[in-house]
Order: structure tokens, then C-alpha cells, then sequence
């Protein structure tokens, strides 16, 4: 099978051949989900501690304690053998670092192979967003590059409760392809087209958490936490507008529906990290207490750039880059946002 065929996966005498690039919790929960799926899935990590256990206990206690894998998960630290034959390749490595993980892979891979972008973020440095990043690391076309976003939570998707994704690629084939790859009983994916769109609500949406989680770690109660929401929803919004995104895209799974659920979910990393700096943690004791990787952190600085080049107005990003990485107190964040003019909601 070739990856242009878009077969269901299940359907297939061989089923669809997969490598996922990276052990973290999202990269182990969606090979999981590829597995349950009915494809043929080997990954790559690298930390040999955590793919012996993978491949030979079928679990991976760093990142996912207490959680059975599926027997059929194989595992390897040979980033060449991870890829060798796949018909897709997955790519869940913290995004600023991305770049220099894949650069052994340049232009090694087959000309109809499909990558896939489980990252939310914006490379710093470029601006670029990670599918954009992926195309130019791996040398293949953009129009191979899919996307997987939405309220996509690792535990609570590994533990197969119901959950739905958007699955976004410039060719509709290549994203019916993936969408059928990762179609398991408990996971859901829709199609789009809207690539700009779904990437840039994954990588906004951490930072609005970010300032969430500032507000719930002052004390904050609801009021305060929905509207940092839906003005960050206005935010992403206007950033997607600018660079040509769909506006109904931000109204869907890959928009509202992952700003909810990271804003709202002691489960994300950026929201919990957040929570920290609002009760006076410093960002290195935040980070040490959150463990693992909160891309908001870096992404900020890099979508708040991306906006300024467009001229695009985001108080909220602005705040957050501010208390990260210019020193301001979380207790003037809240002053800084309150006292700006007043205007339509719409402006």
C-alpha cells in the first residue's frame, strides 16, 4: 500500500505502515491510537530506557504511568530504522527543537510518503508554523504535510475515553489518509483543509492557558477565566484572519473546542504551569513543578512576533510574554489588560 491510497486502514490485508517520532505522552497516546486503529506502528525516542519498556513491556511509566499500550507497539532508538518503509511518519517532538531532531532525515524520505504534525507551536527564530517547519526539515512537498489537532488531552484519550481531533492537510486525500489511519473506536477525526487555521489554534491556545492558569493561581474565579477565553478567542481569531485562515475554523474542535479544553483542564501543562506563576512560583520553579514540555512558554514570544509582522493587535499574548520573559508581576498582568481603551467588542 502506498501512502497516496486512501484506504481504511482496519480494511487492509497489510495494514498502513506508521513510524511516531517521539515518546512523549501525546506521541505514545497517539501511536496508541494508530495501533487500535489497525496500523502497524514503530517509534522512535531517545532515551533507551523508555523504548526498551515500550517494546518489551508495552508501557512507558516516565511519561504515561499506569497505562497498558497495545502489544503491537514496537519501539527503537535507529531514527533512520524508525521511518525505513513507512508510508507515514508522525512527528510529536517538542516544537523548537523539532529542526535540529529531524536534520539526519533531510531529504532521506520517499516522495509519497505523508508527515504528520502532532506539534502546537510557532519555531522561534522564523515564525514558522510546524508543518511549515516539518516541510523544510524533512525536504518534502507541503501538500504532504497533515496536521492532528483539537481537545486531544494524552490521558484521557489513552484511557479511550471519547474524544474527537481535526485532521487538516492543503490535499483533501492526504487528510482523508490520516483521518482513516487514526479512526480507532474511541477517537474521532474530521477532515479539513484549513491548515493555517488549525495550527495556528494549537499553538494560541497554549498561551491563552498560560494567562488562565495565571488568573486561577491569583484566585481568580469564572468570570475572569471565560473571558481571558473568548477574548483569547478573539486573538487567535484575528491572527488567523491575517494570514488567511477560514473563520469558521476557530468556531470548531481544532479552535474553541482545544482552547476549552486546555484553558480548562488541570491536565494541561500550560494551564497548570500558569497556575504556578499566579501563586508567585517563579517561571523556573513553575517548569520544575509542571515537568515536561509546556510549548507555550517559548511559543508565546514567537506568535506575539508573528502578529507584530502583521500588524496584529493580541493584549493577552502581549501580557503573557511580559510576565515570562520581561520581568512584569502576574498582579500587574491584570492591570495591564484592564486599563487599555475602551472599544467595540468586534473592533
Amino acid at each position: 500500500m502506498t501512502a497516496g491510497t486512501p484506504a481504511p486502514a482496519g480494511a487492509e490485508a497489510t495494514p498502513l505502515r506508521t513510524a511516531v517520532l517521539g515518546t512523549g505522552a501525546w506521541g505514545t497516546t497517539f501511536a496508541a491510537v494508530l495501533a487500535d486503529a489497525g496500523c502497524a506502528v514503530r517509534m522512535w525516542g531517545r532515551s533507551a530506557d523508555v523504548v526498551e519498556e515500550i517494546a518489551s513491556a508495552h508501557r512507558n511509566t516516565k511519561n504515561l504511568p499506569g497505562v497498558a499500550l497495545p502489544a503491537s507497539l514496537t519501539a527503537t532508538t535507529d531514527l533512520a530504522g524508525a521511518v525505513a518503509d513507512a508510508d507515514v511518519v508522525v512527528v510529536a517532538i517538542p516544537a523548537q527543537s523539532v529542526r535540529r531532531a529531524l536534520a539526519p532525515l533531510a531529504g532521506t524520505l520517499p516522495p509519497d510518503v505523508v508527515v504528520v504534525s502532532l506539534m502546537k507551536g510557532v519555531e522561534l527564530g522564523t515564525d514558522l508554523r510546524m508543518s511549515q517547519v516539518l516541510a523544510a526539515a524533512l525536504a518534502v512537498a507541503p501538500d504532504r504535510v497533515a496536521v492532528v489537532s483539537g481537545p486531544n488531552l494524552a490521558k484521557e484519550i489513552v484511557a479511550h475515553q471519547p474524544a474527537g481531533a481535526v485532521v487538516a492537510a492543503e490535499d483533501p486525500e492526504v487528510a482523508k489518509l490520516v483521518a482513516r489511519a487514526c479512526a480507532a473506536p474511541y477517537f474521532r477525526p474530521y477532515i479539513e483543509t484549513d491548515v493555517v487555521g488549525v495550527e495556528l489554534g494549537g499553538a494560541v491556545k497554549n498561551v491563552i492557558a498560560l494567562a488562565v492558569g495565571m488568573a486561577q493561581g491569583r484566585g481568580y474565579g469564572d468570570n475572569t477565566k471565560a473571558t481571558l477565553i473568548t477574548r483569547g478567542l478573539a486573538e487567535i481569531s484575528r491572527l488567523g484572519a491575517a494570514l488567511g485562515a477560514r473563520p469558521a475554523t476557530f468556531a470548531g474542535l481544532a479552535g474553541m473546542g482545544d482552547l476549552v479544553a486546555t484553558c480548562a483542564s488541570p491536565l494541561s501543562r500550560n494551564h497548570t504551569l500558569g497556575a504556578h506563576l499566579g501563586a508567585g512560583r517563579s517561571l523556573d520553579e513553575a517548569i520544575a513543578l509542571t515537568g515536561g514540555t509546556a510549548e507555550g512558554v517559548k511559543s508565546c514570544r514567537s506568535v506575539l512576533d508573528l502578529a507584530r509582522r502583521h500588524g496584529v493587535d493580541m493584549p493577552i499574548t502581549e501580557a503573557v510574554v511580559a510576565v515570562l520573559h520581561e520581568g512584569l508581576p502576574v498582579a500587574e498582568m491584570t492591570r495591564m489588560l484592564l486599563d487599555r481603551p475602551l472599544k467595540h467588542e468586534r473592533a
